[in-house]
């Protein structure tokens, strides 16, 4: 049987495993897709964004206030999702940097 300092050793082992570019092949195009993703999703937040102050606008001046509501919550859910899609690459660095710090 294993002593208690030997299972806290092979608790310990670290494996050697660390993030690498240039490992597989197809990288480049797999940055491509996910860039080309991003651009997208941007693009549509735009769209998402004119459309909710639209009918915010629309709802405040004919007194639908339901429309006024629905145009407030459209605009800051677009507004979430531009900041969510511009700090996309940070934030992952960000936390991947943090968990190679954990030992």
């Amino acid at each position: 049987m294993a002593s208690i300092p030997d299972r806290l050793l092979q608790l310990a082992y670290d494996p050697g495993i660390s993030p690498k570019g240039g490992g597989l092949p197809g990288l480049a195009v797999l940055k491509s897709v996910v860039n080309s993703i991003n651009l997208f999703g941007i693009i549509a937040v735009v769209g998402a964004l004119a459309v909710s102050l639209g009918v915010w606008a629309w709802g405040h001046h004919s007194g639908g206030h339901q429309a006024e509501a629905n145009g407030k919550k459209g605009a800051v859910v677009a507004a979430g999702a531009a900041l969510g899609l511009g700090a996309a690459n940070g934030i992952v660095a960000f936390f991947s940097a943090l968990g190679s710090q954990v030992r």
